[in-house]
C-alpha cells in the first residue's frame, strides 16, 4: 500500500490524495491535533488538490474485459406436466429453445491471455467470448469453474502468429489490505462499457454475503452494479486486490455496498488452473466447524462470540492427530484473526495442500497453539456422481452419496448421511423447485436416505407427491412437492 509520509511518490500513487480527510480528536471543548506519525499527510498546494487516478487507470484498464457467454435454454411449456397434453405428445412435449445471453466483466492476469470471471457469469454457457476496450474480441475455453467460490478461470483462443501477449494484472495481497484504504473498481456496469469508479475498503471478512458457499468478501462502498460481476478491485499500486462479485442492493443498483473475492482466494483458484487441474481441491484437515454463538462463548469463559467451534472430527483425520478435540474453538490462524467458520475456510483454501499452519486454540479453558499439516484429500472415498434425470422434482441435479470426503470439503458434520447435491441445471426442475448446491437429501417420501441406493429406490416409485427432508446451512426442511 501506499505510504503518505513519503513525499518521493509514483505518479499513480499521488491521485489518492483527492480523497483525503483532515482528522482531529475532540477533548472538553478543545482540538487536539493527532500526532504527526499519525496522520496521513494533506495536500500541501493547489497542485497536489488536481491530482487525479487518470494515470493509474491507463496503467490497468487494459486488462480489464468484457465476458459474452450464450446459452440454449429450454422455454418451459405451460402444458408441462398436465396429463392431458402428456397423453398425446407422451413425454416429448414440444420443444421451444431460444438463445440467451449475459455479460459480465474479466481480469486478464498473464500474457498468455488466462482470464479470471465469476462462475455466475459464464455458468451453463455454450460459448463464451471475451472483448477488450479497443473493440478486439476473442473466443475462449474454460480452464477450471468452481460454483462454490464463484470463480471461472478462461483461457482467450490467439490465433495469432507472434502474438505480443495481453496486458495482464499482477495480483496483490488481500490480507494486507485495511479498512480505509482507497481502491478503483473497473468493469462494464449495465453493459454501458468500460467504467472505472472509486471508493474504499469498508469492512474485511464479510460473510453470509449469500451468492456463493464462499463466506470471506471484501466489502467496498466503490460503485458496483450488474455486469461489473468478474471485474476488477485495485490498489492505489495498480494491483488486483479482488474480483468484483456481488451487491447488497434492493432496487438492483448501487447502494454504495459492494463484495469482492480476495487476491488471494483467486490466486490459489488460478494457480490450480494454470498447473492444469480442472477443480479446485481444498486441504483436508478432517474436522467439522460451527459458529461460536453469544451462549457458548459465555459457556466457554470467552469474552467475544468469535471463532470457529470443532463440531466434530473423522478419526484418524490431520486434525485428531495434531490434538484438536471436539469442542476447541480456533481463533487464530498462523497469527491472523478467525472471526468465524468461513474465514477458517478461507485461511485453510489460500494455505494449499501440505502447508503447515499453527491454530491458536482455546481447550477446556486455556489458550494453546496447535500445529497441523494441511493433507490432500482421500481421494479413494471420492464418491461417484451422477445427474437426475426423469418426470421426478430433482431432474437436472447433479447428486452425490454424501462422505466424510465430501462432508469435509462441504464443512458438513462428518457423520452426517445423506444425498447431496452437487450441482443443478440451469432451468431444470431441480431449480424450478428450489433446490440448491450443498443441499443434503435426508428422507424422501417417508424413508431415511442413507445411501445412493436408498434414493435410487425411493425416486423409482411412482408418485404425485412427494414429502422431501433437507438439511440446508444447518436447518432442517420438510416440504411436499407436486
Amino acid at each position: 500500500m501506499m505510504n503518505f509520509h513519503n513525499t518521493q511518490i509514483s505518479s499513480y500513487g499521488r491521485s489518492a490524495y483527492t480523497a483525503l480527510i483532515l482528522l482531529s480528536f475532540f477533548v472538553v471543548g478543545s482540538v487536539v491535533p493527532i500526532q504527526a506519525e499519525e496522520l496521513k499527510r494533506l495536500p500541501s498546494s493547489q497542485q497536489e488538490l488536481k491530482m487525479s487516478f487518470a494515470p493509474l487507470v491507463k496503467q490497468t484498464s487494459e486488462a480489464v474485459v468484457n465476458v459474452y457467454a450464450e446459452r440454449m435454454v429450454r422455454q418451459r411449456s405451460p402444458f408441462d406436466g398436465d396429463p392431458f397434453f402428456e397423453r398425446f405428445f407422451g413425454r416429448q412435449m414440444p420443444n421451444r429453445t431460444e438463445r440467451q445471453s449475459s455479460l459480465g466483466s474479466g481480469v486478464v492476469i498473464d500474457q498468455s491471455g488466462i482470464v479470471i470471471t465469476n462462475h455466475h457469469v459464464i455458468e451453463g454457457a455454450d460459448d463464451i467470448k471475451v472483448a477488450f476496450s479497443n473493440g478486439r474480441e476473442y473466443s475462449s475455453r474454460i480452464l477450471l469453474k468452481d460454483e462454490s467460490v464463484d470463480i471461472a478461470i478462461l483461457q482467450i483462443q490467439d490465433d495469432r502468429r507472434n502474438s505480443p501477449g495481453f496486458k495482464a494484472l499482477t495480483f496483490g495481497d488481500s490480507d494486507a489490505l485495511e479498512v480505509g484504504d482507497i481502491v478503483l473498481a473497473i468493469g462494464n456496469p449495465f453493459g454501458v462499457g468500460q467504467t472505472v469508479t472509486s471508493g474504499i475498503v469498508s469492512a474485511l471478512a464479510r460473510n453470509q454475503v449469500g451468492v456463493s458457499d464462499f463466506g470471506f468478501f471484501i466489502q467496498t462502498d466503490a460503485a458496483i452494479n450488474p455486469g461489473n460481476s468478474g471485474g476488477a478491485l485495485i490498489d492505489m499500486n495498480g494491483n488486483l486486490i479482488g474480483i468484483n462479485t456481488a451487491i447488497f442492493s434492493r432496487s438492483g443498483g448501487s447502494n454504495g455496498i459492494g463484495f469482492a473475492i480476495p487476491a488471494n482466494m483467486v490466486r490459489a483458484v488460478t494457480t490450480a488452473a494454470i498447473g492444469g487441474n480442472d477443480t479446485f481441491v481444498r486441504p483436508f484437515i478432517g474436522a467439522t466447524f460451527e459458529p461460536v454463538t453469544s451462549d457458548i462463548a459465555e459457556a466457554l469463559g470467552l469474552n467475544r462470540a468469535i471463532g470457529a467451534l470443532v463440531s466434530s472430527l473423522i478419526p484418524g483425520g490431520p486434525a485428531e492427530r495434531a490434538g484438536l478435540r471436539s469442542g476447541d474453538v480456533v481463533f487464530a490462524f498462523d497469527g491472523q484473526p478467525i472471526q468465524h467458520p468461513d474465514a477458517l475456510g478461507y485461511r485453510l483454501a489460500t494455505a494449499g495442500i501440505g502447508a503447515i499452519v499453527e491454530l491458536g486454540v482455546h481447550s477446556r479453558g486455556r489458550n494453546r497453539g496447535v500445529r497441523i499439516k494441511l493433507a490432500e484429500p482421500p481421494r479413494e472415498r471420492e464418491p461417484q456422481t451422477q445427474v437426475i434425470t426423469g418426470r421426478v422434482p430433482f431432474s437436472g441435479a447433479e447428486v452425490a452419496e454424501l462422505n466424510s470426503y465430501l462432508a469435509d470439503q462441504l464443512n458438513l458434520p462428518a457423520n452426517r448421511k445423506g444425498i447431496v447435491v452437487l450441482g443443478v441445471e440451469r432451468g431444470s426442475r431441480a431449480q424450478r423447485y428450489g433446490f440448491r448446491p450443498g443441499d443434503v437429501i435426508t428422507a424422501l417420501s417417508n424413508r431415511q436416505i442413507a445411501s445412493m441406493a436408498d434414493f435410487e429406490n425411493a425416486i423409482g416409485r411412482s408418485t404425485s407427491l412427494w414429502r422431501v427432508e433437507i438439511i440446508r446451512d444447518g436447518r432442517r426442511i420438510r416440504q411436499i412437492l407436486r
